[in-house]
């Protein structure tokens, strides 16, 4: 059994890739680019979260979700990324089973949570798509949100839109 196989058969598998989240100064060119080299769908549509200030365009390559995202504020969290680290991968989003468990295990480890920036929450707390919180910790200069995404009932519970 090679190393490959050693480590899929170690993973947790109650830890997935939700999506991953490029900054990006202008949202149109790289979409132009990931259009261009990856084959993403001329169909791609660009949206504005206007809570967040932030233009995003989403596509899927294979079962992951790739968001370009655009500050549309000056002083917005993509942009001062982009000023610090240069464009490119600003988070991954892991879609987890348990929020409050992987949470509970990242503290235990030291690890803090951050401020939702959009709703300026700490911790875990409803989002559009489910349960979300921010780690203030990075993963090899990536940084780390968690999501738990909502069942059918909780979808029709909360209800929130408008990131």
């Amino acid at each position: 059994m090679d190393y490959r196989h050693r480590a899929w058969l170690n993973q947790d598998k109650s830890i997935r890739i939700k999506h991953m989240a490029f900054a990006v100064k202008s949202v149109d060119d790289a979409l132009v680019n990931f259009q261009s080299l990856l084959s993403v769908s001329e169909k791609t549509e660009k949206v504005v979260w206007e809570k967040a200030e932030t233009k995003v365009a989403i596509f899927y390559i294979n079962d992951i979700e790739f968001q370009l995202c655009e500050s549309l504020n000056k002083n917005g969290r993509f942009t001062e990324w982009i000023e610090k680290y240069g464009e490119g991968l600003h988070h991954i989003c892991y879609e987890v089973d348990d929020i409050e468990r992987i949470l509970e295990h990242a503290k235990k480890n030291n690890a803090s949570v951050r401020i939702c920036e959009a709703c300026k929450v700490y911790g875990s707390h409803a989002h559009p798509e489910g349960f979300v919180a921010f780690l203030d910790n990075d993963a090899a200069g990536t940084e780390i949100e968690f999501m738990q995404v909502y069942s059918e009932e909780e979808l029709k519970k909360y209800n929130i839109t408008g990131i």
